[in-house]
């Protein structure tokens, strides 16, 4: 006798929170959720969200989803103005440090607060001044890129040039005189 074939199910996920639309009613971004909904799969939008599926809700029911939804929205909102803020006051700090005479390393911090992934920025930083670059950690805790040679003047223009979502006004030079330390 023949085994029967399996045959996975196919499953839909929404385009906004990720999550089956038949949840997405739990996430915080409920109507753009259900716009997302009824464009791309108007049949599932109907089924899910239509009058006749909501109406067997109680009345309460329908108060309380009514409120969650806006509850969850405005914390969705708040959020995402709490992000914003953050990424406005963020600032790329640029340093040019002095190693010994005329030796100069340059330090690039704080572009992980604009979500870039350091190792690849470094990697870009290595290959477009033809130059040694690494991320290290910083005694605060926080990460930094490293790149050998006083480069301070070109990162600030790549950056700008490449990474389009830093803002010029959020990026700051800073000279460091002090010794890093001298091989002897």
């Amino acid at each position: 006798m023949a085994e029967p074939a399996h045959v996975g199910r196919h499953v839909i996920y929404c385009g906004v929170c990720t999550l089956p639309p038949e949840y997405c009613e739990y996430g915080g971004t409920v109507k753009k959720c259900q716009e997302w909904l009824e464009k791309q799969h108007p049949s599932m939008y109907e089924r899910i969200w239509s009058p006749a599926a909501t109406a067997s809700l109680s009345l309460e029911a329908k108060d309380r989803a009514a409120k969650d939804a806006k509850k969850k929205a405005a914390k969705a909102e708040a959020a995402e103005q709490k992000n914003a803020d953050r990424l406005a006051n963020s600032v790329v700090t640029i340093k040019r440090i002095e190693r010994n005479k005329r030796k100069y390393v340059t330090s690039v911090s704080g572009l992980e607060a604009f979500g870039l992934e350091l190792k690849k920025v470094a990697k870009d930083f290595g290959k477009k001044f033809a130059t040694g670059s690494s991320v290290t950690k910083t005694p605060s805790g926080g990460e930094e890129i490293v790149v050998q040679g006083d480069v301070s003047d070109e990162i600030e223009e790549f950056l700008l040039e490449k990474y389009k979502e830093i803002p010029e006004d959020n990026i700051e030079l800073v000279e460091d005189k002090k010794k890093k330390g001298s091989a002897a």
